[in-house]
C-alpha cells in the first residue's frame, strides 16, 4: 500500500514540477534556471513541513507527501545539470550562484518549515 502512496504522490508532484518550471521561468530572461531553484524551494518548505509535524501526521501521509509528492517535485539531477551547463557556458558567477544559493535557501526553507509546524504541533 505505501509503494502505491508513493506513486499516487509522484503522479502529482511530476507535473506540477513540470508546469511550475515552465511558468517560472518563461518569466525570467536569464541563464539562471529559476524553475529548477523555485521547484526546489517549493519541495524543501513542504518536505521541512512535514518533518517538523512529526508524528503528528500519518505515516501513509508522510510516504504520499514526502517521498512521493516532494521527491517527484524537487530535481537534484537538474540542478547539477543546470549547474554544470552555465559553467560550460563560462556563466559561472551564475553556476556559483545557484549551487550556493540553492543548497543554503533549501536548508533554510527546510529549518524555516520545520520550525514553524514543529512549534503548532
Amino acid at each position: 500500500m505505501t509503494a502505491v502512496l508513493v506513486f499516487l504522490g509522484a503522479a502529482l508532484g511530476a507535473p506540477a514540477r513540470y508546469l511550475i518550471d515552465r511558468a517560472v521561468q518563461t518569466r525570467h530572461d536569464s541563464l539562471f534556471p529559476w524553475g529548477t531553484f523555485t521547484v526546489n524551494l517549493v519541495g524543501c518548505l513542504i518536505l521541512g513541513g512535514l518533518a517538523g509535524a512529526g508524528t503528528a501526521l500519518p505515516d501513509p501521509v508522510l510516504a504520499a507527501a514526502g517521498t512521493g509528492f516532494c521527491g517527484a517535485l524537487t530535481t537534484y539531477s537538474t540542478f547539477s545539470y543546470e549547474s554544470l551547463r552555465l559553467a560550460e557556458r563560462t556563466a559561472y558567477l551564475f553556476a556559483a550562484l545557484n549551487i550556493g544559493v540553492s543548497i543554503a535557501a533549501g536548508v533554510g526553507m527546510t529549518f524555516l518549515a520545520y520550525t514553524v509546524v514543529g512549534a503548532f504541533v
